[in-house]
């Protein structure tokens, strides 16, 4: 039995700075002396423990002490098989997953509604999509969750295809069935992909969704900086017992840097301990402030925290709770224009907007009174800013025309038009609001005129929108000759 007490890759680090090395290594400031701006910033304690990797401190890529320890004490935690830690964001460990399960021309089922990294692995590995176009909420615009007879009717189809990719949760904090799901994989032969990058709390809280490893499926990748507290950039991907460890490290190294950041490496060390030790708790203050800040904003009139009561045991199998998404078309108003004005007004800085929601992220480090500065703000805004949602845009998902897999359609002979004149061409490059990242357009996609309205419009709404060539999104890449 391991100890969760410990942390590993961290007490490495309080060991090594005791012994007073001097560096004739990399990085090249030299624990900050050549650069005291950037001590000065970080603080010298920071850029002290900012080093390379050697004996008394491991590899990233091929771990044999202390960071692999590290790692089987988040598999255990995680009640994984296996855990790989991941300083490359969890985009590193989506597509080290996706790369894992599936190779060129092979198939891959999965909603559509997936984060621009799931895509970014089928360009790098040549993988055929699949899509299960998940149900829609018609009021608030959000796509749901992949049904299960959506799923079993595509494994029909596909009976050739190596696995299944579930969203667990979506941003807004939709589950669709993973129990089910991944029983149904299993008995095809395929396996069962989770992108855990918004449900790391599933392990640790309680009377919340279920967790893809609790759910039996073989590759997770989990985000750990989201909810869990570690810095940004570092995340886990877990692995289930039916998963050659050695093979996913070999494809993680393919990809990730060989150059580990300690500073990542050890905040992902103690946000474990910090997870596994206090985790229960922390998230039960987390949930008890979401549902009190929901109960706080729907008081107001006119907003909307939807929460638990959308279940509906298929396309909303279970939701969670820690997700504070709040609908605001009613009071005339964008969610991207929500946004903006509770930063650029109130110095509240939100998750994310979108055309008719705003997501306020959850975590352990959100306090009380923070939220009730949130609830304040929201009915401010209300009383200022209510017009007519008349011929405000709602629908979010737009069902995609594949012509072309993503990997032909980038790597293609291509030409850029005009955003006008690309109606009916088959673009090769990717378009999106971020956040959320999922992409409204991806390679091999045809380019309707639905889509164009919707790009329009989130443009002008003022939507953070990023992927193409043209910065400005003014052109588009589209397949020379059409296809």
């Amino acid at each position: 039995m391991l100890s969760q007490e410990r942390a590993p890759i961290y007490e490495a680090l309080q060991k090594f700075e005791k012994k007073r090395v001097v560096p004739f290594d990399v990085p090249g400031h030299k624990r900050g002396r050549g650069n005291p701006e950037l001590a000065e910033l970080l603080g010298e304690r920071c850029v002290r423990m900012d080093v390379n990797s050697m004996k008394p401190l491991d590899n990233l890529c091929h771990p044999v002490s202390v960071i692999r320890e590290a790692e089987e004490l988040a598999a255990e935690a995680f009640g994984a098989a296996h855990a790989f830690l991941m300083v490359g964001g969890t985009t590193s460990a989506v597509q080290a997953m996706v790369l894992s399960a599936v190779k060129h021309g092979e198939k891959i089922i999965l909603p559509r509604n997936v984060h621009r990294s799931v895509m970014g692995a089928m360009v790098l590995c040549g993988a055929i999509p699949v899509y299960v176009d998940p149900a829609s909420d018609e009021k608030l615009g959000i796509p749901l969750g992949m049904r299960v007879e959506d799923v079993r009717k595509a494994i029909k189809d596909n009976p050739d295809a190596k696995a299944v990719l579930v969203n667990n949760p979506t941003y807004y904090g939709i589950c669709s069935d993973i129990r089910k799901i991944t029983q149904l994989a299993h008995e095809h032969g395929m396996l069962c992909l989770a992108d855990e990058a918004h449900g790391t709390h599933f392990y640790f809280g309680e009377n919340l969704p279920v967790s893809a490893m609790e759910a039996g499926a073989d590759l997770a990748a989990v985000s750990m900086h989201k909810s869990g507290g570690s810095l940004t950039q570092s995340s886990l991907l877990l692995s289930g017992p039916e998963v050659s460890p050695g093979y996913v490290r070999q494809i993680i190294n393919l990809t990730q840097t060989t150059s580990g950041s300690y500073l990542l490496l050890s905040s992902l060390d103690i946000s474990r301990r910090n997870l596994a030790l206090r985790g229960k708790d922390a998230f039960a203050r987390v949930v008890e402030m979401a549902e009190y800040a929901r109960t706080e904003i729907n008081r107001i009139g006119g907003f909307y925290a939807f929460s638990k009561e959308l279940i509906n045991g298929d396309s909303v199998f279970d939701f969670d709770v820690t997700k504070l998404a709040i609908h605001t078309m009613e009071i005339g108003l964008a969610g991207i224009e929500v946004y903006d004005i509770l930063r650029d007004e109130y110095n509240i800085q939100i998750e994310f907007g979108d055309l008719g929601n705003v997501l306020a992220y959850l975590s352990i480090g959100d306090r009380g009174l923070d939220l009730e500065r949130l609830v304040g703000a929201l009915s401010e805004i209300k009383r200022r800013y209510a017009g007519d949602k008349t011929g405000m845009m709602k629908q979010e998902y737009i069902e995609p025309i594949v012509a072309a897999s993503p990997q032909e359609a980038f790597y293609a002979e291509k030409e850029m038009l005009p955003l006008a004149e690309t109606k009916g061409r088959i673009c090769s490059e990717f378009v999106m609001c971020y956040p959320p990242g999922i992409p409204i357009l991806a390679p091999g996609e045809m380019i309707t005129e639905e889509i164009l309205e919707y790009i329009r419009y989130a443009k002008a709404k003022g939507c953070s929108m990023t992927g193409p060539e043209d910065p400005k999104i003014l052109h588009l890449n589209v397949l020379r000759g059409g296809v």
